[in-house]
This record gives C-alpha cells, structure tokens and sequence, in this order.
C-alpha cells in the first residue's frame, strides 16, 4: 500500500470535520439570534455603521419576537438545513473517494451562495457590505471542499496505482 494513502485520508477528515463544525455552529447561531445581537451590540460602538444597523436589526428582532414569534420558525428551519448538510459530509468521512460527490456538492452549493447573497439581499435591502459578509461565508467554505476534493482525487490515482500494483 502506498505510505501517501492514509496522511492525505488523514488530511481530508480533518478538512471535512472542520467544515462540518463550521456548518453546525454557523447553523446553532441561527437560533439565538436575539440574544447574539445583544451581545454583539454590548461591544460594538452605537454610533458606528455596523452598530447602527445591528440596533435596527435587534429591534426588529425584538418586536417580530413579540408579535410574530412564530416567523423564527423559518430561522430554526435554517438552523435545522446546516445540521442536515453537515450529515451529509459523514460519507466523505467514511469513503472520500466513493463520496466524492458530496464534495462536488458542497462546492456547488458555496458557489451557489455568491449570486444568491447579492441578489436575495438587494431584494431585502441589504447594505452591499453585509452581502459582500454573506457571500464570503460561501468563498471561505469553498476552500477546505476544494483542499479536499483535490486531496481525494490524488486518493483515488494513489488507490488505482496499488490495485494496478497487486494485479502486477
């Protein structure tokens, strides 16, 4: 078996947890988005740009949660969606090479939140620099698929060469 097989198994697992960590805990901060903003808003300047809106956006928070509190559904719903896709990188996990189509997913799917930020925020009427924020969440969790998907696929020459080699 060639020695390079189980450091680059290696080095995927640890790309694929830590995405999967960073799904599960963008996904856990979807729910206690009141709470957050509270906080975020006890260390950043009122009278700055960010401050500001964050204000405007807690005291949207504060009275959708008295009136329409049923509306945070949707937010727990999304929180629900990143567990779920976070499950889906189990497979990598087990199998990179057999599963490499999650990664394939996975990549698409962050391209996918560039066009999708810009468009759904200018709808909604979010600053350009908060949809610059969003669409940098789908760049930074381009990277590790794409470490990984290209890590996988030296797996699987690496994997072809030792069956071609036992043949031999």
């Amino acid at each position: 078996m060639n020695y390079k097989i189980p450091q680059l198994k290696k080095q995927v697992r640890g790309l694929i947890i830590f995405f999967m960590a960073a799904l599960i805990f963008s996904g856990a901060t979807a729910i206690p988005a009141e709470t957050e903003l509270t906080i975020l808003l006890q260390y950043i300047p009122s009278d700055s740009v960010i401050g500001s809106l964050l204000a405007t956006v807690l005291e949207a928070v504060r009275d959708t949660q008295a009136h329409y509190p049923f509306l945070f559904y949707g937010n727990d719903w999304l929180a629900f969606a990143h567990f779920v896709i976070a499950v889906t990188f189990i497979g990598v996990l087990k199998d990179p090479v057999r599963n490499i189509w999650v990664l394939e997913f996975g990549m698409i799917a962050c391209i996918m939140v560039v066009p999708f930020a810009l468009v759904a925020g200018g709808f909604r009427g979010l600053p350009i620099w908060w949809r610059c924020i969003d669409c940098s969440f789908g760049i930074i969790g381009f990277i590790p698929l794409w470490i990984g998907y290209r890590k996988t696929r030296q797996l699987e020459r690496l994997n072809k060469e030792d069956r071609l080699n036992i043949i031999f």
